[in-house]
């Protein structure tokens, strides 16, 4: 300890900046935390949401299937229904394809053009893709479908986030 003694105003200023410290603390920690909580909080649930769909009845036609899962921007929590076309290729094997038109984000329809018979149409700009989900040249249209990622649980389709194909 130094053998200096503290004036009466050095004692004062040190005390009112402890004080001053401690308070503006008190006051910064729940606006720090309030601002970083939803960032720290972790994700519940997995990737994939549950729909009513089974595996077993799906066909080589297109079929519209509605999802819903619960959606967290920040604090506010709300349930959302998306889309997804879902059908059987030639080889058995499952296609999900999302429904936003890659031109504008309209939504696009299976089979509803009485000129052009079998390919999804989106009736914003008379956008057309084949059943594959690729775009057809000469339409709107710049990039084919996004998939939605897919597995079977129990006889029943799950679905993640559309993805962009890889391949155009």
């Amino acid at each position: 300890m130094s053998k200096q003694r503290v004036s009466r105003r050095q004692f004062l200023s040190y005390t009112l900046t402890g004080v001053g410290g401690f308070m503006a603390a008190g006051m910064l920690m729940p606006m720090v935390r309030f601002a970083v909580d939803p960032v720290l909080k972790a994700e519940e649930g997995g990737d994939f949401v549950a729909t009513k769909q089974k595996v077993a009845d799906l066909t080589k036609d297109p079929v519209k299937v509605d999802f819903t899962f619960k959606q967290k921007d920040a604090w506010y929590e709300s349930e959302v229904t998306n889309i997804a076309w879902v059908y059987k290729d030639d080889a058995g094997k499952i296609v999900a394809l999302s429904p936003t038109c890659k031109h504008l984000g309209c939504t696009v329809n299976w089979n509803t053009d009485k000129e052009h018979p079998g390919q999804f149409f989106c009736p914003c700009h008379y956008g057309r893709y084949e059943k594959n989900g690729k775009n057809i040249p000469g339409t709107p249209p710049l990039a084919p479908l996004d998939v939605y990622p897919f597995k079977e649980k129990d006889g029943y389709l799950y679905l993640g986030k559309a993805q962009p194909r890889k391949e155009a």
